[in-house]
């Protein structure tokens, strides 16, 4: 049996029904990525890659001033309205971007899109929707649906724009957050209990803590630096490769999909050996190494479509590891109560990456040349290379989440001091408010191996 098939049917329909809302959404962001710079010509001002720069990273910018407060928000007006209300921002951008005539109002459609911020609601509706040990696949199950949106957008975006034209992908996006409102309300399912959770939730009275993890804030900047340079190399590589080679933009995903095919290849093996023999700290720094090769050979060789080819399949090599690595990375250091805070934290870094990739990689391209964006690139993954050096190896840990049923706080104190004491247990933490213990068990640790059945067994005789 799988994973997914041990979950429950309820479970399981809300998992997959969220993870295509995600993967809905996601996707009419990521068509436009490999063709907009090419296509934003036929716009008033489109030949100012400064403004083409700005139409990339304002869905960035506020996606990054919004996020949290949905999330938040959420908590309080409830999960299914807030996505309703973003699904539907989504839709009236996408709308303004498709009817746009001028780049500036390319921009405004694009922040309007960033405004509708579901990310961190969906999330707290997941939490909502599954049992504690059960949570962490349905999560696994959303990132999984993003990475291969991501992957699968590469490939369609330039053939539908052949297709239907830029305004025509603007539409399909438009119409993607319309299934995705009707999913959510006619395919997932609603809360019995809508609650704040600190596995999936953020909260302001955990963000302190949060922002001075210096660990955590060394993941934050990397982050951030990666889709920075992801949203500027988008700028400039399209238009690149249409100067130096005889392929229409339609034929572009002829460039991209052995690229991604054979980087996915190479990842796989890279995580599991992270994983599995605990080398996670020097794959992790090797591949921000190998991220910072590939800027500089985008810088020397942007004018080679041989050059190009070499540079992608080295950037997405160290892309896919990094994308991959990161999350797993928050999870394995962020406090078991501030799991959620943390990674509100961290993707607000990432939307913040795109606004200022965009916008600097923009400026960049538009006063100077194409190897000077990827300068400001290598600039940034040099600074997150000497970060890594002082990263502490991340503890070689799995999550569990425990359910508890009418816990005291007197009762949770002492359960956490209990579960802390045993030998494979890396941190636990009991918190009765949320009715859930949360168990970092140290899988190199021999006795971690039936530790699971002895966890639970304490909790039921709690």
């Amino acid at each position: 049996m799988t994973l997914v098939e041990k979950m429950p049917k309820n479970e399981l329909r809300a998992s997959i029904s969220l993870a295509s809302i995600y993967g809905l959404r996601m996707l009419g962001m990521f068509l436009i990525l490999p063709i907009f710079a090419i296509y934003a010509t036929q716009y008033t001002g489109g030949n100012n890659s400064m403004l083409v720069g700005a139409a990339l990273g304002a869905y960035g910018l506020t996606q990054a001033l919004f996020q949290l407060p949905f999330g938040m928000a959420s908590d309080k007006f409830g999960r299914k309205k807030l996505i309703y209300m973003g699904l539907i921002m989504l839709v009236i951008g996408s709308i303004i971007a498709a009817l746009a005539t001028d780049i500036t109002t390319v921009i405004i459609g694009r922040a309007l899109q960033g405004a509708g911020a579901v990310s961190a609601v969906v999330t707290a509706l997941l939490a909502d929707l599954t049992r504690e040990e059960n949570r962490t696949k349905a999560m696994a199950m959303i990132g999984a649906t993003i990475g291969v949106t991501f992957a699968i957008s590469l490939v369609l975006g330039p053939a539908l724009a052949h297709w239907a034209g830029i305004s025509g992908i603007f539409w399909l996006t438009a119409v993607l957050a319309c299934l995705a409102i009707l999913v959510v309300k006619f395919a997932v399912p609603n809360p019995v209990l809508s609650s704040y959770h600190s596995d999936a939730s953020a909260t302001p009275a955990k963000l302190k803590d949060v922002l001075k993890n210096t660990q955590l804030l060394r993941l934050n900047y990397g982050i951030f630096a990666l889709h920075a340079a992801q949203m500027a190399m988008f700028i400039v590589v399209p238009l690149a490769i249409q100067n130096t080679s005889n392929l229409d933009v339609n034929h572009h995903w002829q460039v991209y999909l052995p690229i991604l095919l054979g980087s996915f290849l190479l990842m796989v093996p890279a995580i599991i050996v992270g994983e599995k023999r605990g080398l996670l700290r020097p794959i992790f720094i090797g591949a921000v190494a190998l991220m910072l090769v590939a800027q500089l050979c985008f810088a020397g060789l942007i004018h080679s479509f041989w050059g190009i080819i070499f540079s992608l399949f080295t950037y997405f090599v160290a892309f896919n590891i990094l994308e991959a690595s990161l999350p797993s990375l928050i999870s394995k250091l962020a406090p078991a109560a501030a799991k959620g805070t943390a990674m509100g934290v961290y993707n607000t870094a990432q939307s913040l990456g795109v606004a200022v990739g965009g916008l600097v990689g923009g400026y960049l391209a538009h006063h100077y040349d194409y190897p000077t964006v990827f300068v400001f690139c290598a600039v940034l993954m040099s600074i997150w290379l000497l970060l890594t050096f002082s990263m502490k190896t991340p503890p070689a840990v799995r999550t569990k989440m425990y359910h508890l049923e009418r816990t005291t706080e007197a009762q949770a104190s002492a359960l956490t001091k209990k579960i802390s004491a045993l030998p494979y247990v890396h941190e636990a933490i009991a918190i009765a408010k949320e009715g859930v213990l949360i168990v970092k068990i140290n899988t190199q640790n021999k006795q971690a191996t039936n530790g699971e059945q002895e966890i639970l067994d304490i909790v039921m005789n709690k």
